[in-house]
């Protein structure tokens, strides 16, 4: 079974697995253009969808949400089934063409058309989001294995000035990843990976609330949930 099919087929479903499939198309085209910053082959599963936005659904509203790097809007559409009134979305995007597609969803989707006031689209990079100690929950589909440990530190300052003191920030990444590139990969970029690791390893014993383990993704996922009170 393919990550984003269910055996439980309903019409609701089968609508679902044809979007999914558009977005396989669209996010494949931008993987070739600009890995740097899509970082995945596939759009992420609804499985992953389910275990990103898993402390959203325990929590009532309102709530202030922010999504860092939606790429199609697959995490994006779980987000919005979410939303209940008084909630607020902020979408952060900086790949333009990724930004058009959620536009588009939101405009021509019901799902996200029933919640298109209480949400907003912004082009432009993460750490360009103004305010401080603005949003209850952060979920990031930011490719932090793609850059250098400098920008990576960037945006986790970002993530902790923006999100609220008892906030949480869930980000996922593909199980083993970093292990799994070392052979293949230039030296310098070993090195790299290595610093990255060690960094990220940090975060998470300091900062990390809990985990969940996604085996119906392409790769594989873990999603984690960070809390930097």
């Amino acid at each position: 079974m393919l990550p984003g099919l269910l055996d439980d087929r309903t019409p609701e479903s089968d609508e679902d697995d044809m979007r999914y499939w558009a977005e396989c198309r669209a996010f494949f085209g931008q993987f070739r253009e600009q890995y740097h910053t899509t970082g995945s082959i596939l759009p992420s599963s609804r499985a992953l969808g389910r275990a990103l936005t898993r402390p959203l659904r325990r929590s009532r509203p309102p709530r202030r949400i922010l999504e860092v790097g939606p790429g199609t809007g697959a995490v994006t559409r779980a987000i919005v089934r979410c939303l209940k009134p008084g909630d607020w979305l902020d979408i952060v995007e900086i790949n333009p063409k990724f930004v058009r597609v959620i536009e588009q969803r939101f405009a021509e989707e019901p799902e996200f058309q029933e919640k298109r006031g209480q949400a907003r689209v912004i082009h432009g990079p993460l750490q360009d989001v103004p305010g401080a100690a603005v949003y209850d929950f952060m979920i990031s589909g930011v490719p932090l294995n793609n850059f250098a440990l400098g920008l990576v530190d960037d945006i986790f300052e970002s993530y902790r000035r923006l999100l609220k003191p008892e906030g949480t920030l869930s980000y996922f990444e593909y199980l083993a990843i970093r292990d799994l590139k070392m052979p293949f990969v230039s030296e310098d970029d070993r090195q790299r990976l290595q610093s990255l690791s060690l960094y990220l390893d940090e975060k998470i014993r300091a900062h990390q609330i809990a985990a969940d383990e996604v085996p119906f993704n392409v790769p594989p996922a873990i999603a984690r949930h960070l809390r930097f009170s």
